[in-house]
């Protein structure tokens, strides 16, 4: 292969994350809502039917189709199908900063208005209930930060011949930073508590 070749290749490439091709792309909104008492975030409680993560907390969302125009409509779409609301009733969209999960995941927050809250029909296949959370409970409380280690295993046939130190390779660990805010009975971490942390430091 020739220089010019190989250069005129890599004139032709836009950077992007190495292996994002493989990795499945979701959105996701952090709903607001005004109050009596002033904004408040959203929640959902997924409905223990559900296959993935029942009964856990989260924003609603999604995986991004090929008939959503880009991220931003994705979330917006997953909102309107699991709270019941149109497009219309879902104002203010912002994006925050997209994440790329350890589990294969790149997933992109936003954050929208709910101007007509009293329309709110939840989807009772995906949500077993709503809740929200006055903004000022996370504007004055941090979240507690918990660490779970992530191991190396290799797999039975991994060729440890071809690495330096075979079998006593020392791996690389890593902790992964898991976010709580407790709130009442509700316990909101994870993926969800991450985002919400990210959004107030915005916001602060």
């Amino acid at each position: 292969m020739e220089l010019e070749t190989i250069f005129s290749k890599l004139k032709q490439h836009t950077p992007s994350i190495l292996g994002a091709g493989k990795f499945s792309i979701y959105a996701v909104m952090v709903p607001l809502i005004q109050k009596e008492d002033g904004i408040h975030v959203l929640f959902e409680v997924r409905s223990l039917t559900l296959r993935r993560q029942p009964g856990e907390i989260c924003f609603p969302g999604g995986k991004v189709d090929p008939i959503d125009e880009d991220e931003r409509a994705a979330a917006i779409r997953e909102t309107t199908e699991e709270l019941g609301l149109e497009a219309e009733d879902i104002s203010g969209v912002y994006p925050l900063d997209f994440m790329v999960s350890p589990f294969g995941m790149l997933v992109y927050p936003f954050v929208g208005l709910i101007s007509e809250q009293d329309k709110i029909n939840y989807n009772t296949e995906e949500v077993g209930e709503i809740f929200s959370v006055p903004l000022s409970f996370f504007m004055n409380h941090e979240p507690e930060i918990h660490f779970v280690e992530m191991n190396v295993v290799p797999k039975e046939n991994f060729p440890f011949d071809l690495i330096v130190g075979g079998k006593n390779y020392k791996w690389r660990t890593r902790g992964m930073e898991e976010y709580f805010y407790v709130y009442g009975d509700k316990a909101i971490w994870g993926l969800t508590a991450r985002i919400l942390a990210h959004f107030i430091e915005l916001i602060r």
